[in-house]
């Protein structure tokens, strides 16, 4: 079986697809693309464990993985709030989410 090549871009496309606001599935972007689910598991893991946050499963961000929220809540720290604002559009949460999980973050450490 010959192994298919994908550049770069080709790589980077699909994990922006995956990444908010536009949180597409891994088994929807499949099929559009033809690009096997192994193969787009294995850049989305590449890109988090790069620190991006890459949920691919179509879930709205209140279903988001801990690690998911907890690198937004990391990200978003030293935003001020036009900042904020701007970020969360960008990502496809609200202001409020970051909030929440922020808190959630501090009470789990008490």
């Amino acid at each position: 079986m010959k192994r298919i090549r994908y550049t770069a871009e080709q790589r980077e496309w699909a994990v922006q697809q995956m990444m908010p606001p536009l949180n597409r599935a891994v088994v929807e972007l499949a099929k559009a693309t033809g690009i096997t689910t192994v193969t787009l598991r294995v850049w989305q893991n590449v890109a988090r464990e790069e620190g991006r946050i890459v949920p691919g499963d179509g879930k709205q961000s209140d279903r988001w993985s801990s690690t998911d929220k907890f690198r937004i809540v990391l990200e978003a720290a030293a935003l001020s709030e036009v900042e904020l604002s701007v970020y969360c559009r960008t990502k496809g949460v609200y202001p409020e989410q970051v909030t929440q999980w922020r808190l959630a973050c501090e009470q789990a450490l008490n």
